[in-house]
């Protein structure tokens, strides 16, 4: 059992039967009252997001999870299979599990899951990746704005505003919060 004072951002809790990722702790306090710690979690079985405070929370269950890499390999139907790079093991997973990372996977490219008890439970994306354009318009050396973009669509089908110096076959970084052109990956 973990004491309400450890509670922190990222942290996989059990309550009941159900699993939750902390995604934010703050606290209110008013007057000389004692703070009141809120907690916002996110299911990891539906990916509902919901907030309760910790004393509706009582005592919580800290449960252990690790990182592993997993290449994608396939999608079949709804499903997208990838393999552990370490067992080998294969894992068809779904939205719940990929949330808004599906939108940055590439074939073949290994990627990096939170796992509890050895079932990965959510795609962990780096701040930005690198992607290959594989369509956009001709390069043009235009005069005038800094700010003059042009759209150009990724291998993994996600379509983003580029400069206009970039051309197919680049490889640019891509923020995966905000899916915005970051820079030419040299």
């Amino acid at each position: 059992m973990s004491s309400n004072l450890d509670v922190r951002k990222g942290m996989v809790i059990r309550q009941g039967t159900h699993l939750y990722r902390i995604t934010d702790v703050t606290t209110s306090q008013s007057g000389k009252q004692k703070g009141t710690v809120h907690v916002s979690m996110r299911s990891l079985h539906d990916g509902h997001l919901s907030e309760r405070s910790l004393a509706e929370l009582g005592r919580i269950e800290e449960v252990p999870t690790s990182i592993r890499s997993m290449q994608y390999l396939y999608a079949a139907g709804g499903e997208h299979v990838f393999m552990d790079t370490e067992t080998f093991e294969q894992y068809s997973l779904g939205v719940d599990v990929l949330g808004d990372g599906m939108q940055f996977l590439v074939m073949e490219e290994t990627f990096r899951f939170l796992t509890v008890e050895g079932q990965p439970v959510t795609l962990q994306l780096l701040p930005a990746v690198v992607l290959e354009v594989v369509d956009t318009a001709p390069v043009e050396h235009a005069g005038g704005g800094a700010n003059v973009m042009k759209e150009a669509k990724l291998n993994c089908g996600l379509t983003v505003r580029v400069p206009l110096f970039i051309k197919n076959g680049d490889r640019i970084r891509v923020g995966t919060d905000h899916r915005d052109y970051q820079g030419k990956e040299h």
